[in-house]
């Protein structure tokens, strides 16, 4: 049985080179677009949490969570290998990140949902603010959770 082993990686590191391969493959290939080096540059102050296969090693899950403001971060580009969607690993690696968040000292995820995953987050105590928008030529919706420190 394959299980998940969650940790941060740091920006710049092979590790995050992998996130970004997935992210890119997943997240942005299917809508023609492709990261900058001035987008990559631009997460250095952001934290990056990846689940690794622990049978093989391999990353199969990442999100980011970019700080907005003092104790307030957006949960982006959460990204789970295909083959392994629907297994509740995207649940686990939110349930870690929202963990890693409260350690350290964070109260509040919030994130933009593409409407088709709305039911994933709402699943996971995570509520809709306002009305949807598009994002990169999708429809989102804005989602927030409060959480317990």
């Amino acid at each position: 049985m394959t299980s998940l082993e969650f940790r941060e990686v740091a920006h710049g590191s092979p590790n995050y080179r992998e996130t970004v391969r997935l992210r890119d493959r997943l997240l942005r290939a299917p809508l023609g677009l492709s990261f900058s080096a001035s987008e990559l540059d631009d997460e250095a102050d952001d934290r990056h949490l990846a689940g690794f296969d622990t049978t093989t090693g391999k990353l199969v899950a990442c999100l980011v969570l970019t700080p907005v403001e003092d104790g307030i971060v957006k949960m982006r580009q959460v990204a789970v290998e295909p083959r392994l969607q629907g297994l509740g690993w995207g649940r686990l690696l939110v349930e870690f990140s929202e963990r890693f968040a409260v350690e350290n000292r964070i109260r509040e995820i919030v994130l933009h949902a593409r409407e088709t995953v709305v039911g994933f987050y709402l699943k996971l105590g995570y509520a809709i603010e306002g009305a949807p928008f598009v994002e990169v030529t999708i429809p989102h919706r804005r989602m927030r959770k409060r959480l317990v420190i």
